[in-house]
Parts: C-alpha cells; structure tokens; sequence
C-alpha cells in the first residue's frame, strides 16, 4: 500500500538492477546521458562565475565592462549583459557566493552608479567618479532600460521576486518620471525600436507581476504610437537583429496584455500586429525560415543578408500570435525554421563569436520547449559544444560583458537537461539528469563521492511569480519543462523504495536524498491519480 510522508525522504543510494524499473530503464539510462551533458554545462558557468570575480575591481567589488580596455562599471553592458548571470549561476552552484557577495555587489552597484533618481550611469573605477561629467537622459534611459530588460527579467523569471526586482523597479519608475519624449498619447522615454522594445517586454512582466496599472498604461502608450502611429512596417529600415529586433517581441507581449485586459485595444492592435509579422515573413525569411539581419520592410528590400542570430527571438512574437489567437500559419512558420535550423551547424553566428551562438542557440530552445523538432534538438546539442568548447581553462570565454550571455545560455541547456530540477549543494562532480514522458518525470543523480543535498523541483513560474493567464513564448525567460502544482499531489519512487505520496509545495521546497559513490540514483515522478 502507498504511504504518505512528509518531504525529507532520506535514503542509501545504490543502483538497483534495471529489471526492478522494467520498461522504465531505457528513460532512466537516458536521463542519466543527459545527466552527464547537464554535469559539463554547469561547470563551465561555475568556472565563468569564478573567472570573473577574479578580475573585480579591489576598491568597489564590481567587475569591469572587459577586461583590456573599458575598466569601468556601465548599465547597459555590465549590469545588464553580465553580472546578472553571475548571480543565476550562484544560485544554482554556490549559494554562499549568492546570499553573500552577488548581494553585495547589487547594494553597491545601486549605491555608487545611481546618477539621477534610481537611473545609473557609467562608474569609472580608477578615478571613483562617473565617467561622464555631465547627466545626458538618453544615456540614463538606454542604459537602464537595457539593465532591466536583459538582465532584471531573467533574474525575475528564474528566482521569482528579489531585492532585484526592486531594483527593476525602481528603475521603471524613474525612467518614466523624466520620460522626455512627446506623443500624442503622451511622453514616452524614446521614440526608437531598441528601448520601446525593451520597455515593452519589462513593462508588460511588471503589470502581470505587481498588478500595478502604470506599468500597463505605459505598456498601451507605447504599443498604440508604434501599431497605430509609427508602424514599424512602414520604415525604411527594421532591424531583425539586436538594437531593433526588440520591438518586435515588445509589441508582441503588449498584445497578450490587451487580450487579456482590455478587448477593445486588442481587436485594433491585432491586423497591425499581424501585418508587422507577416511583412518579416515575407521580406525577411530566407527558404529555410532563418531571418536576414536588416530589412526594408517599406520597399520590401533587404539591407543586410547575413543571418541573425536573434532568429529565435523574433519567430517569439510570430509563436505568440500562434499561441493566442490559433493562427495555424505562424505556428506552421515556427515549425519551419525548427525543421531547417539543423543546416546551419557550422553557420558563423554574429561572425562565429561566442555570443552569437548563444543567442541563436537560446532562441532555438526557447521555441523547442513548444513545438518538438527532433532535428532542431540535435542541433543544439551540437551547437552547444561549439559554445562550450570556446571558454578559457581560467573560465573567461571571451574577456567581455557577452561572456555573460554565455552563461545564460548555457544555465537555459542545463536546465533543459535537468528539466527544471536543480540539487543543492551543487558540487562539480554531480550528474543529475532527467526525461519527461508524458506526465512523468524519470530522474538520475550520480556523483562521484558520497552526496546528501536537496533536489529541488520547478513550478509554473509564469503563474506563480508573474500572475500570467497563458506562458507566451518571450526573450529572457527560463523555459519550464516539468513543473509540479504546489497544490497537487505527487506519487514518488525512489530506488526500490515503496512510493510515496507527497506534496507539490514540498517537491518545490526539496526533498532531501543521500546517494553512495559512483551509484546512480534513480527517481520517478507522477501526479498521484494520473
């Protein structure tokens, strides 16, 4: 009979011959292969977060912009492109580094770089000033808008609310305070693609998570200037790359946000939102499905034919409008490039530099977690090692502010390896892998010594951090794979151990395992009654 129990279940690991799993084996040997990549992955984002603090400033403990000419400390690069997965990579490796000096570093960052209200500006370290002598708003609005975008968000959307979403929004709210730029529909902070864009995908996260009706009013001032006044099918030039691209995933999530707040402006905003996406499919997309860099989305021309490797991102918007509305072609225009990605293995992303790769990569698996392409799935297998294979022995890839976009990416593979479980401690030598088949999660966890720890399962981060009615397809967010309900029961099999039945909250919280040296673990996971 199963028993109920609370959720520290601590056992003796030991690997109990394959006939006790029955069928079940061939998922466990491939979760434990999957182990394995996921093992190589985190150590290569534990030797990046160690590599870069070797290199922090000694007065303030902050890290530079790089490491041979820009010995500063800016919004835009370091705040947002780096640091913040040093503290992902933290709170998933080293939890003493997290809860200790990744903390101290946002305390000071906000204590030495705040220029004007909660804006930050560039910190020169040598002369302990900002590098700037005078305050420039489109400095204060770029760099900021940056920081929360592409480093803010993802803290938000892996760890739930932090002293970092504070900082978020203390930003947020100084931005539009001293928003400089007249509209019809009011100020607005800038009139170009890059920062409305990043101000519509943080403002869109904002509302869903804080309720807060600023950040949706914002969210509609800047959505109906760029559907409705400014369409970005009418330029002479759109960017399917970064600095531009971004407008396209913004308006995208704006679009979710009137669905679901206000059906008006959703019925204006859908045949100019589906325009825009049309125009990139048609203008844009090569054979295959793979974006040219730089349109002329007016005359229909293209500006610039090398490939971006922000494909991912911008097929997001297209996946969106799938998702809400059931457009059967955009979905289709997804499965596409999914089912062509696998040609461009040895393509040179963004000049075959490490950051290129990742941002492909990201995309790529980001729509993976929605429509399965086997082949896409082997591609970024593949491509992941060419990533991998490009950091230094001293854990630095490339000696820039990109070396963190490594990381992030390279956090998003792990994850997708472990299906969203995560052990604490971590050490080095642990494997810990998984494989969802239907409903069932079937994990192993292997170490080369003794480990007793925590393994600690995902939830449905979309709904219990942001308050979000669908998990639309977005840049900067964490894919979930396997998540368990905190109000659900779950059946659990450890080992040959009598399965128990325990609590989603307490799967979330962990549950505590000790494993023997060089013996895998193996555990199922079922919803009880399924």
């Amino acid at each position: 009979m199963m028993r109920r129990m609370a959720a520290t279940v601590i056992l003796a690991a030991g690997f109990w011959g394959i006939t006790a799993w029955g069928n079940a084996s061939t998922l466990f040997f491939q979760a434990e292969g999957n182990g394995w990549q996921a093992q190589d992955t985190f150590q290569h984002c534990y030797r990046y977060l160690h590599g870069w603090l070797a290199h922090r400033d000694p007065s303030s403990g902050l890290i530079p912009r790089n490491l041979t000419r820009s010995w500063f400390w800016n919004a835009q690069d370091s705040a947002a492109d780096n640091y913040p997965f040093m503290v992902l990579a933290a709170s998933l490796l080293d939890r003493n580094l997290y809860q200790t000096t990744l903390r101290e570093m946002l305390q000071t960052e906000i204590r030495l770089t705040n220029r004007l209200d909660n804006l930050p500006d560039d910190y020169d370290f040598a002369s302990k000033q900002f590098v700037h002598p005078e305050i420039d708003m489109r400095r204060l609005i770029f760099g900021g808008s940056e920081y929360m975008k592409d480093g803010l968000i993802p803290l938000t959307e892996w760890l739930g609310p932090t002293e970092w979403t504070g900082r978020m929004i203390g930003i947020m709210d100084s931005i539009w305070k001293h928003a400089p730029v007249d509209t019809p529909y009011g100020k607005i902070p800038a009139g170009d693609h890059e920062v409305s864009g990043d101000q519509l995908q943080t403002l869109c996260r904002l509302y869903w998570m804080t309720g807060e009706e600023r950040y949706k009013n914002w969210a509609f001032r800047l959505a109906d200037y760029f559907l409705l006044d400014h369409h970005p099918a009418d330029e002479e030039k759109l960017s399917l790359d970064d600095h531009g691209c971004e407008i396209i995933g913004g308006l995208s999530e704006a679009y979710v946000l009137a669905a679901y707040t206000d059906t008006a402006r959703r019925e204006s905003y859908r045949a100019p939102l589906y325009r825009l996406l049309d125009r990139i499919l048609e203008v844009a997309a090569n054979e295959d499905g793979l974006l040219y860099m730089l349109i002329n989305p007016r005359e229909g021309t293209v500006l610039n034919e090398e490939l971006t490797d922000n494909w991912g991102y911008d097929y997001n918007a297209i996946l969106t409008a799938a998702q809400l509305d059931g457009e059967p072609r955009y979905r289709d225009a997804v499965r596409h490039v999914l089912e062509n990605v696998y040609k461009y293995l040895d393509y040179p992303w963004e000049g075959g530099g490490a950051d290129g790769y990742a941002d492909s990569i990201e995309g790529g698996i980001n729509l993976l977690n929605r429509v399965t392409v086997e082949s896409a799935c082997e591609w970024v297998d593949q491509s992941m090692k060419i990533l991998l294979n490009k950091q230094r022995k001293d854990g630095i890839i490339e000696g820039w502010h990109g070396d963190g976009n490594f990381t992030r990416t390279a956090l998003m593979y792990a994850l997708w390896k472990t299906q969203g479980v995560s052990v604490h401690p971590w050490r080095p030598d642990l494997a810990i892998g998984a494989v969802r088949q239907g409903d069932d999660l079937f994990l192993s966890l292997t170490g080369d010594w003794k480990w007793s720890g925590v393994v600690k399962f995902d939830i449905p981060r979309h709904r219990a951090y942001f308050h979000m009615p669908l998990d639309y397809p977005r840049i900067n967010q964490f894919p979930e794979w396997f998540t368990v309900d905190p109000e659900k029961t779950y059946q659990v099999t450890i080992g040959q151990q009598e399965s128990v039945l325990i609590q989603g909250s307490k799967l979330r919280d962990g549950i505590s395992v000790q494993t023997e040296a060089g013996m895998p673990l193996w555990i199922q996971i079922s919803q009880a009654g399924s």
